[in-house]
């Protein structure tokens, strides 16, 4: 077994939270703080909400509640790295302009687009059958 040298385990000791009730309230304020700051992030929010109204009204089956939920969990994951990433770029950049910062912020972008691509592919296919037959019950 390595032996961990003590420059490392006081690291360790300063820095690493130590009681879980601690790190779930720094994890609860980043999201409080990205749903502040973040207005995309709020439109996924209100699309989610959109889903499970979707979702309760058209009564999916548990497996389409677990895709659409995946989906959404997905998309609102990437959306908080995204946003972590742009604030990172910005700090080590002092906001200036900056080739690699802004392919680095594209990325991100791209990650979030590719995953809200997945998702609105899975909504469309639990609930276009759902609004199609409903229309034609009318």
């Amino acid at each position: 077994m390595p032996m961990v040298s003590k420059d490392k385990k006081k690291y360790v000791t300063k820095w690493k939270n130590r009681r879980f009730i601690k790190s779930l309230t720094y994890a609860i304020k980043g999201v409080q703080t990205v749903f502040n700051e973040e207005r995309n992030f709020r439109f996924d929010v209100f699309a989610l909400c959109m889903v499970i109204i979707g979702g309760l009204f058209f009564k999916v089956s548990i497996v389409e509640w677990l895709w659409l939920l995946l989906s959404a969990t997905l998309v609102l994951t990437a959306e908080i790295i995204n946003s972590a990433i742009e604030n990172v770029v910005d700090l080590a950049t002092d906001l200036k302009p900056n080739k690699l910062a802004k392919k680095a912020k594209d990325m991100g972008a791209a990650a979030v687009l590719i995953i809200a691509i997945f998702a609105t592919l899975v909504a469309a296919m639990i609930f276009l059958p759902r609004i199609y037959f409903w229309i034609l019950t009318f």
